[in-house]
């Protein structure tokens, strides 16, 4: 059976663009549940994450098997802290955010959420979580107390991503963060996606379509659309 990880690099091997919609547990409206996963299937998503910076409800389990019910596409847990594992995704993004110099981010979190990942059967991939300034202070900067990595720095943002795949991440993810009023650089996209030999995930900020295809241009290997679906679930109908 071939992993989520080893699909990652099957698809950049053969230049497969992937897309993933993230969700807020807290942003869910469970009135609507079933129609919003429709349009979920409706749609190219080739992968869903469940996760925020500061989940406040307990329902991501509930979520993870409504989802279940209704989509045969992998959930993989994108999340702020420990409490925001269920053993019921597929798999998790182990996210090191390397951008910041906060520990709790860095390893802490990590170190505490052993215990739980080891009851679990989830697939737990490694990634180097980097957080690009990008106009406005977004919830990840807010809840890491970290400041994101300056986007007129390209060479700065290239090194990081590097000291994260030297030190064993298996993935690199760009992100101006939720609710970015400016998505990340296509030239830093580029330059990055050039220089490493790991997946490149890109998300914050894409508001249409034409954002998702020029990330994908610049060399990003998965885009993660967010906001812009949780204000629109016929974002994919939408012209460009």
């Amino acid at each position: 059976m071939t992993t989520i990880y080893q699909n990652f690099l099957n698809s950049r091997i053969a230049n497969k663009k992937l897309l993933a919609i993230l969700l807020d547990p807290d942003k869910i409206d469970w009135n609507t549940i079933v129609t919003l996963i429709d349009k979920i299937k409706e749609s190219p998503a080739t992968h869903i994450f469940i996760g925020g910076s500061q989940v406040e409800n307990n329902c991501i389990t509930e979520l993870i098997l409504k989802i279940k019910e209704n989509s045969v596409l992998p959930i993989l847990l994108f999340p702020g802290n420990p409490s925001q594992i269920s053993s019921e995704a597929d798999g998790i993004l182990f996210l090191s955010l390397l951008s910041g110099r906060n520990p709790d981010y860095l390893i802490e979190h990590q170190v505490n959420a052993v215990p739980i990942l080891k009851q679990t059967n989830l697939e737990i991939i490694s990634t180097g979580y980097l957080l690009i300034e990008s106009g406005t202070k977004t919830a990840v900067e807010r809840v890491s107390n970290t400041k994101p990595l300056d986007r007129d720095n390209s060479n700065y943002v290239l090194q990081t991503a590097q000291a994260g795949e030297m030190l064993g991440n298996k993935l690199i993810y760009l992100e101006a963060g939720s609710g970015a009023k400016q998505a990340v650089p296509l030239e830093m996209i580029q330059l990055v996606a050039q220089n490493i030999k790991i997946p490149l995930l890109v998300g914050g900020g894409i508001t249409d379509l034409q954002g998702i295809q020029n990330a994908y241009q610049a060399g990003a290997d998965l885009v993660v659309i967010g906001t812009a679906f949780e204000n629109n679930s016929d974002f994919f109908n939408q012209n460009t």
